[in-house]
């Protein structure tokens, strides 16, 4: 098996901090204890449980009693929409979603499965920078309408939509207000607050935390039907004994990358400016897709024109270099980036796409290398092409 010598996907996934796996091993180790159980290894085991809650809390500036621990963003994602939805139906008011054509498919799909039980989904398109505009989502509001949800960033192209704004018109027309931010986290101010959301999505291994474990904040008095039925956990919202380790991991990375997050974030936008500008400087054919400024600070999503974005890929990984060409949820997928194709991106652009997003281990050579590697690759692939037409 080739080695990784530039990880370039960590929209994907995050290597997991070593300070994050040793706030976890007592908890994977001595401290086993069931946090319900009311003998003292089970009451330790609660204490770790809810301290991991309050410094989550802190960081969302939330109530500890508005936070649900949850098996990663695609079970929040799930939780909020399908339990918005089904607690309007069961009381027969309000009848209409809002979201974007643009969202992760734990969203998107959601969306669509309650359209099978007569629900009525506005699937709201991108500007042609990737943003979603409040006035679209505006005009798009009806009397009936009783949840919006817009991812805070996006997963493909790294589009920093304006969660705030949007959430204040939902809030102004009484409409419950949800937030996919499991691109944002660590990244982006959480603060439910001033974002005025209701719902908000998180998942610990985005930050360089666990995997597995996620969160869905849930503003006091939101309609919802909780959707997991069994034990009296999380406050009878999600029955299972809690991923005590995974949790305690969580609250620790998002603490490691908020005391971080300014310094962080402007290391990546200059490392993010070199590998965009070596690339549109020295590989013709070459589209940004996304804002060039309202993105993930992380994010290059570029396309390539006559050049299959899978085969980069490949010639990438025999460099020792990993990146992606979208959401790894869609791997093995056939169809091209719904995302990229709401932009208005021919198929060709689309299928010539790479998305490169950077991190901790990343620096200004690796940069340079992964340009030198994509212009020898495109050159090359193109010529066969060429070669192979005559």
């Amino acid at each position: 098996m080739a080695s990784t010598d530039i990880y370039l996907d960590h929209a994907a996934t995050t290597p997991l901090a070593p300070d994050v796996l040793e706030a976890m091993t007592p908890y994977l180790t001595d401290r086993f204890g069931n946090p319900s159980s009311i003998y003292a290894a089970g009451r330790e085991t609660r204490a770790g449980l809810d301290r991991a809650r309050g410094m989550l809390a802190n960081s969302l500036n939330c109530q500890a009693r508005e936070i649900v621990f949850t098996s990663g963003g695609t079970e929040a994602d799930n939780l909020a929409i399908k339990g918005v939805a089904w607690h309007h139906r069961l009381r027969g008011v309000g009848n209409h979603i809002i979201t974007s054509a643009i969202e992760h498919h734990a969203v998107l799909h959601s969306a669509q499965f309650l359209e099978q039980f007569g629900f009525d989904v506005t699937y709201v398109k991108p500007d042609h920078d990737g943003l979603i505009q409040p006035e679209a989502v505006a005009d798009a509001i009806r009397p009936d309408t009783m949840l919006i949800s817009i991812m805070y960033a996006n997963n493909e192209m790294g589009a920093i939509q304006p969660i705030a704004e949007i959430g204040k018109i939902a809030r102004e027309h009484g409409v419950t207000m949800h937030t996919d931010a499991v691109q944002a986290g660590g990244t982006l101010d959480l603060d439910v607050d001033a974002l005025s959301v209701d719902l908000m999505s998180l998942s610990a291994h985005k930050f360089y935390g666990p995997k597995g474990v996620g969160l869905l904040y849930v503003r006091r008095q939101t309609p919802i039907l909780w959707q997991q039925s069994g034990g009296a956990q999380e406050n009878n919202h999600r029955a299972g004994t809690e991923n005590v380790a995974g949790i305690i991991g969580m609250s620790r990375a998002l603490e490691l990358a908020e005391a971080g997050r300014d310094e962080e974030n402007q290391r990546l936008i200059a490392l993010r400016r070199r590998l965009i500008d070596g690339l549109l400087g020295r590989v013709s054919g070459t589209r940004l897709n996304g804002h060039p400024e309202h993105r993930l600070p992380n994010n290059v999503n570029i396309s390539f024109e006559d050049v299959e974005g899978e085969t980069l890929l490949l010639n990438l990984d025999m460099h020792g270099i990993a990146a992606s060409s979208g959401s790894a949820c869609t791997t093995g997928s056939t169809e091209p980036s719904h995302v990229l194709s709401a932009l208005g991106l021919k198929k060709t652009q689309v299928n010539g796409s790479l998305r490169l997003t950077l991190g901790k281990s990343n620096d200004e050579a690796q940069v340079d290398r992964t340009i030198d590697v994509l212009e020898e690759s495109i050159i090359r692939l193109r010529r066969m092409a060429a070669a192979t037409a005559d």
